[in-house]
């Protein structure tokens, strides 16, 4: 239990660590977004790839594990992921993101198990109104196409989670993935190279971004879900938009509004609800 209660941390810390690095390398025009995404993702499948292939030194050419409707799901989230972050601030962009996320596997599992209860709708009614509440026209709310392209990169990312539950070799199906999704960011890197910029160091924020905090802190993530129960699983990702959050007051010097404090409570607090109570036997 205390190596799963550090696996959890680890992985949420690296999941909200992501929202930082991109803030830091996009809002203070480091680099553009595509070079931040093609970097991300090709530094993470070459990390990835020297695991595999240390670990499988015996069989090096087993097939590839992973699948191509996950590399296209990952490499949408991270590209709308950076081009939202263009536009919101930490903290808001990490909040969209998780209810996006949260908000398509809940659907997903209404359309294909069973109906919601009076409980869970209430819930979601409360997480919605609260989302409803960010997004409201006023002092404080989140720009308008940032929120809808970091909703599209949460959907994108529920996706890839979906398509990757229960897989028995957490870190050969994310390298797969991260592999296949290289070749498919070629496109993008290559308009970078025309029409973006980059520095030392947003090369370098990417660069982390992609070995640290995506590729291995995936694999971290994937390596940890079997051993937590399912409501547990998705009740410690509630962390992720706080540690966020609370990394940006403290390292990009943001300031949380009381717009973004409210919503975030009204969010989390009724996803919390809606899955406790959609895993409650009987």
């Amino acid at each position: 239990m205390p190596l799963t209660i550090l696996l959890t941390f680890i992985a949420m810390t690296a999941f909200a660590a992501n929202s930082l690095l991109a803030r830091a390398a996009l809002a203070g025009n480091a680099i553009d977004a595509g070079s931040f995404t093609a970097i991300r993702i090709l530094s993470g499948a070459l990390a990835l790839a020297a695991l595999l292939l240390a670990r499988d030194r015996r069989n090096p050419l087993r097939p590839l594990p992973g699948r191509w409707l996950s590399a296209i799901a990952l490499l949408v989230y991270a590209l709308a992921f950076s081009l939202a972050y263009l536009r919101l601030s930490t903290a808001a962009g990490a909040l969209i993101l998780f209810a996006a996320v949260q908000g398509s596997m809940i659907c997903w599992g209404v359309l294909h198990r069973d109906r919601p209860t009076p409980a869970e709708l209430a819930g979601l009614a409360v997480a919605f109104g609260g989302f409803v509440y960010l997004l409201l026209p006023g002092l404080g709310t989140p720009d308008l196409q940032g929120s809808l392209l970091m909703m599209v990169s949460g959907i994108a990312w529920g996706a890839y989670s979906l398509v990757g539950r229960g897989v028995r070799d957490p870190l050969g199906a994310t390298a797969g993935n991260f592999l296949r999704a290289a070749p498919c960011c070629l496109p993008v890197a290559a308009w970078s190279l025309w029409a973006g910029h980059a520095n030392a160091a947003g090369i370098a924020l990417a660069i982390t971004s992609g070995v640290v905090t995506s590729g291995l802190g995936y694999a971290v993530w994937y390596h940890t879900i079997p051993r937590l129960s399912t409501t547990q699983a998705a009740t410690v990702q509630l962390t992720v938009p706080i540690l966020a959050g609370i990394g940006a007051v403290a390292f990009l010097t943001e300031t949380l509004t009381q717009r973004l404090v409210v919503a975030a409570i009204c969010v989390l607090g009724g996803v919390a609800f809606t899955i406790l109570r959609r895993r409650r036997p009987g």
